[in-house]
């Protein structure tokens, strides 16, 4: 077979890691990207994307030749060569994933934003204890033809159907999902809060009852969870739409929570902005910080994800909540005057495409001396971050933390002043 096909297998000496899970090596001049695999490593490799006029390969290691010190048996068997997504990092030590991490964040950070950061990527409390294992607090499956749940194969459609999901917290476990058949073709999606309180399961993004084995009969069946999030010595109580956005790492929420309380300091009477807020996970600690004579304003563009921070926030007259558009509500381009004026904090938590130029132009239009960004991929904040440094904010502190175990993806917050 030509080495030039899909399917061909080509030997490689793997050298550095990049961003999206995969090492980097040549063959025959060429950049293949492979993964499975671990720097320094030599291995046989299966191409699974190999166009003849393409700028790079693609290749699964499916044969180690030389293997690294770094390198495990797979946690999660299902997610290797060939199999689902989401656990492309399973055969790396949990040490080695999170230097694996802390290398990408570093790298991201100097190729796009001219930053020479080195942030450790650290692991969350407990997650050695578990081997890196049973931390999602939501899973999305996918049904196959023959009812059963699975995941998709890596960068396909096809649905391989799974006895188990390794990172799936003891409570979804418990679930049983893997263990009855569903109608083919749906979409399963499980919630279960971190601790033990009431899960529910969505078929098709409908609520669906486990124990009669059908959709729940009634039209006002409930469709939220409840997540209690200690920070110190307060607990916050949540009610989150179990189809809406919420950290799925078991210990994110209060992790992050009490990052961005530390990283934006004394702000009591202050005006601090909440971009991207979500439920509200980090609205009702940052209003409590800003206190009575403060302000603080959310912004999310969601409207189930601020119907629920107007209740999970109703008892604090300081919040000030808005739906739409993040660059719209901050330049009153919807139609009505600008969320505010100025701030003194601005906190954001954006998708993983990241800010962008308009809402970074926003953010620097109100001159806070601080901003607070907590990012879920590291070349979004990299290239934010190089915008907001042409705007003044060159001040730069990151921490980095691993909240996806088992696979390539990062947390990092990062504190910028001008």
């Amino acid at each position: 077979m030509a080495t030039d096909t899909p399917g061909a297998t080509v030997d490689l000496e793997i050298g550095p890691v990049a961003h999206g899970g995969h090492c980097v090596a040549r063959h025959d001049g060429r950049v293949v990207f492979v993964r499975h695999t671990l720097p320094g490593e030599r291995v046989r490799a299966r191409l699974t994307d190999a166009a003849p006029d393409a700028k790079f390969w693609r290749a699964d290691a499916v044969e180690v030749l030389d293997a690294s010190p770094d390198r495990v048996p797979s946690a999660w068997p299902a997610a290797g060569p060939g199999g689902v997504g989401g656990g492309e990092l399973a055969h790396v030590a949990l040490p080695a994933q999170r230097a694996w991490k802390s290398a990408v964040l570093a790298e991201q950070l100097r190729r796009l934003a001219r930053v020479d950061l080195a942030p450790e990527v650290a692991g969350v409390p407990g997650d050695d204890e578990r081997g890196g294992l049973a931390w999602r607090t939501r899973i999305d499956l996918h049904v196959d033809a023959e009812g059963r749940a699975g995941m998709r194969r890596h960068r396909s459609h096809t649905v391989l159907p799974l006895a188990d999901m390794p990172l799936a917290s003891e409570h979804v476990a418990a679930l049983g999902l893997f263990d009855r058949r569903w109608p083919a073709g749906t979409r399963v999606e499980a919630v279960a809060p971190a601790d033990g309180a009431t899960p529910i399961v969505l078929l098709d993004g409908a609520p669906f009852d486990l124990h009669a084995n059908r959709p729940a009969p009634r039209p006002n069946a409930r469709a939220a969870v409840r997540e209690r999030v200690e920070v110190g010595a307060t607990t916050y109580e949540y009610r989150v739409a179990a189809a809406g956005f919420w950290q799925v790492h078991r210990g994110a929420p209060a992790l992050l929570t009490s990052r961005v309380l530390d990283a934006v300091g004394d702000v009591a009477g202050a005006t601090v902005l909440d971009l991207y807020a979500g439920a509200g996970l980090f609205s009702s600690p940052l209003a409590d910080a800003v206190g009575p004579d403060g302000r603080l304003v959310a912004v999310e563009g969601d409207e189930r994800a601020v119907r629920d921070a107007r209740r999970n926030a109703h008892d604090r007259p300081q919040v000030e909540l808005h739906a739409g558009d993040v660059a719209d509500v901050l330049t009153g381009r919807r139609g009505g005057v600008p969320a505010a004026a100025a701030a003194d904090v601005v906190v954001l938590d954006p998708p993983r495409t990241g800010a962008g130029r308009r809402v970074v132009e926003a953010v620097a239009a109100l001159r806070p001396e601080r901003i607070v960004y907590v990012a879920c991929d590291p070349a979004a904040l990299a290239r934010d971050v190089a915008l907001l440094a042409e705007r003044g904010w060159t001040g730069l502190e990151i921490t980095g933390h691993d909240l996806f175990p088992m696979t390539h993806h990062l947390e990092a917050v990062a504190v910028l002043t001008r």
